[in-house]
């Protein structure tokens, strides 16, 4: 079993517009942005990250904004929740200022003995707001929404599968240790992990599988504190049969990735060197940075995309 993984690192996924996608994360969530660049592989394409003061890894949601990109199926095979998690008591607040912001899909619930709140984003996009009075982590306030009600990063997040066996197995392996069911949902926790670091399993046996577009999670990513860690996590996944990419420097942090028996993209990516590593703290998100390889094509490159708000 490895000992490497300490919870999520960040969460990727697609949409359909930049703007309305910068506008619904810093404003109506009160996120930071911390990084405004591109994708690696589709240069005329945005890559924006939202979270703490820093984007400390376990607070970090990203998207690949496509212009006019279809919105996505829901259904088994990809990560069908994304979860916050928020103070105790604060869900009144979230209720009553994502209704008046129009915000589709608002219902509470309760599951494993916390309150939540269930919403969708712009493009459909399924996250939900859980309420944790133990959750210590420092919250971005900048954004308008006190400390008292402000996202402190993720609890986790939710997959859901046809069948949950193989990748229960494969969360086992990654540290997580089986906590507890209510119904056809099986959490797993990793002990004295990053404050993101649940991981539910739902079974849909006869549900559809999933189509990606915009609302859809590209891809789900997991902590670890360095290279080298990362190093014996790749191998211990390649000894035990799984296909993993070779490193890839993603400029914020290394990363690998790997298909799961469910279907769901994971990634490993390091804490090191984080958002920092080419913007003063104070101004992270500003101003567009490039991958070295893109410089050379700024101009052409700002011209494609279209400007954000602050």
């Amino acid at each position: 079993m490895l000992d490497q993984i300490k919870g999520l690192h960040h969460v990727t996924s697609m949409a359909a517009d930049a703007r309305q996608n910068n506008a619904f994360f810093t404003d109506t969530l009160g996120l930071r942005r911390v990084k405004k660049t591109v994708n690696f592989d589709e240069p005329g394409i945005y890559h924006l990250y939202y979270g703490d003061k820093i984007g400390t890894p376990g607070s970090v949601m990203t998207y690949f904004p496509f212009p006019d990109l279809m919105r996505g199926r829901p259904g088994v095979g990809e990560v069908g929740e994304t979860q916050f998690s928020v103070p105790k008591g604060a869900l009144g607040f979230w209720q009553e200022r994502l209704a008046a912001r129009g915000v589709s899909g608002l219902a509470r619930d309760t599951a494993f003995g916390a309150e939540r709140l269930r919403f969708q984003g712009p493009d459909g996009d399924g996250f939900t707001l859980i309420e944790n009075a133990d959750d210590t982590r420092a919250p971005w306030t900048a954004g308008g929404i006190a400390e008292d009600a402000a996202i402190r990063g993720f609890c986790g997040a939710r997959l859901r599968l046809h069948d949950t066996a193989a990748t229960a197995e494969l969360l086992g392996f990654m540290g997580y240790q089986r906590a507890e069911a209510q119904g056809n949902v099986t959490r797993f926790v990793i002990p004295g992990g990053n404050g993101a670091d649940v991981i539910d399993l739902e079974a849909l046996p006869r549900a559809q599988f999933a189509r990606q577009g915009a609302g859809s999670v590209h891809h789900i990513a997991f902590a670890v504190p360095d290279r080298a860690a990362q190093r014996q996590v790749r191998k211990a996944l390649m000894d035990t049969g799984y296909q993993v990419t070779p490193v890839i420097d993603r400029d914020y942090f290394w990363a690998i990735y790997f298909r799961t028996p469910g279907g769901v993209l994971f990634e490993i990516a390091t804490n090191e060197p984080g958002f920092d590593r080419d913007e003063d703290t104070a101004h992270l998100g500003e101003v567009l940075k490039l991958p070295s390889r893109y410089e050379p094509y700024r101009d052409r490159i700002e011209a494609h995309l279209v400007p954000l708000a602050a």
